[in-house]
């Protein structure tokens, strides 16, 4: 209920399959861990299935069941707008709620070409000015673990970055019957594993790191090429149900794999894949730097690896940190040291950090300037694979397209 010292901040979504579903998680959740100046209101969820969408509203809490995007935006009674929808969509739906007046929070990718997300990135700018925010969801930032690996880089204790390597690793596509759903048309997902997982490793190097990557060497492979049709599959379905052949083609990649370097003279390499077998939801990050090095794995999400090189010999080695003390970023509101949090978490946090952005008036990180500068990274990347892994200059976000006043900062 609202009250006059936390008034309503009243959320629509958009999409409610599996991000839909973790952001309900978020939304359901955030208000009854933190203590916080709004008190966030599931007013609606929207999907194009009329009877999917009134299910998904009854089983993740949400008022009402919609079907018209357009519609939702232009309401009233809705401050703002979630969109959890494939990325083929992003920008038509974000400048138009941005346009409206509403808060928006978009998942990442951003979107799927540079020129979307740039215009995603200005009509963001214009709307600060009139004191409407919006985020891109990159929610593995809100990892307690990436946050401190975060803090001990800015403070100095590993010293210089040298050396940045990043992996996203999953194999739910290793079986080449597994039907073609829009992850893997160009069309609605702009690119394969590149843009699914590889974007979080890019977003997380540049967040740890505080530096840009501003050049890359890439290749990628798609290695089942044609997949069957499946219900709701791109909307092929037709197609196949009239007869059509019953195999479409594979228009993404499924690894990609990269050399680069960054703003403040580290080099990095990257590898996203959908197809390292046994590997589930494999990302890890390993920053080294002269003084010392820092580590998460993403499947020991509770704990970092820190190396100091500055103490005695003898007592040097990698040391397991336990993320999990009050004094550690967010964990303030959850449980005692030692009692984990889970992948769940991050979108708590996400949402936690949106609401005090919203009600303070302040810019949420990641902005979508943020969002533009993995985009340009992403597109630099399949440039180079296009050209037989050319060395590929990583384009500036600070151009007259973008109006922007972001200025990266640490």
């Amino acid at each position: 209920m609202s009250t006059p010292d936390r008034p309503d901040l009243r959320v629509a979504m958009i999409g409610h399959a599996f991000m839909g579903t973790a952001h309900s998680q978020a939304w359901r959740t955030v208000n009854r861990v933190f203590d916080l100046p709004l008190r966030a209101r599931m007013v609606a969820v929207c999907g194009r299935d009329a009877d999917r969408t009134k299910a998904a509203a009854s089983r993740l809490g949400w008022d009402e069941a919609v079907t018209d995007w357009r519609a939702l935006v232009e309401r009233d009674d809705i401050d703002l707008i979630d969109i959890c929808t494939p990325g083929d969509s992003h920008a038509e739906i974000a400048v138009a709620a941005l346009a409206a007046g509403k808060h928006v929070l978009c998942e990442k990718p951003l979107a799927n070409t540079v020129a979307e997300a740039r215009l995603m990135a200005t009509a963001a700018a214009d709307a600060r000015a009139r004191g409407v925010r919006a985020m891109c969801g990159f929610n593995y930032r809100r990892v307690p673990g990436v946050v401190l690996m975060r803090q001990l880089v800015d403070a100095g204790r590993i010293g210089t970055v040298r050396h940045v390597r990043a992996v996203y690793l999953q194999d739910w596509l290793g079986d080449p019957q597994f039907p073609l759903t829009w992850r893997l048309r160009r069309e609605r997902a702009g690119s394969g594993a590149l843009g699914d997982v590889g974007s979080h490793i890019v977003d997380l190097a540049q967040y740890v790191t505080g530096q840009s990557v501003t050049g890359v060497s890439a290749l990628t492979e798609t290695f089942v090429r044609r997949r069957p049709l499946a219900s709701r599959s791109s909307g092929l379905a037709a197609v196949a149900a009239a007869g059509a052949p019953q195999f479409g083609d594979v228009t993404v990649d499924d690894a990609a794999l990269f050399t680069a370097r960054m703003s403040g003279g580290a080099v990095a390499s990257f590898e996203a894949t959908r197809f390292a077998t046994g590997r589930k939801n494999g990302l890890r990050i390993e920053v080294n730097g002269e003084l010392g090095s820092v580590a998460f794995d993403l499947e020991r999400l509770n704990e970092i690896e820190f190396y100091d090189a500055t103490g005695p010999g003898t007592e040097q080695g990698f040391t397991r940190i336990l993320v999990t003390e009050p004094e550690h970023p967010y964990l303030t509101a959850w449980w005692p040291p030692g009692h984990l949090i889970g992948y769940e978490h991050s979108f708590t946090h996400e949402m936690r950090d949106l609401i005090d952005a919203v009600a303070t008036g302040t810019d949420p990180r990641p902005s979508f300037e943020d969002g533009l500068r993995v985009q340009l990274v992403l597109d630099a990347v399949q440039q180079s694979a296009n050209a037989g892994s050319a060395w590929t200059a990583v384009e500036s976000p600070s151009t007259s397209n973008a109006r922007s006043n972001y200025v990266h900062r640490m």
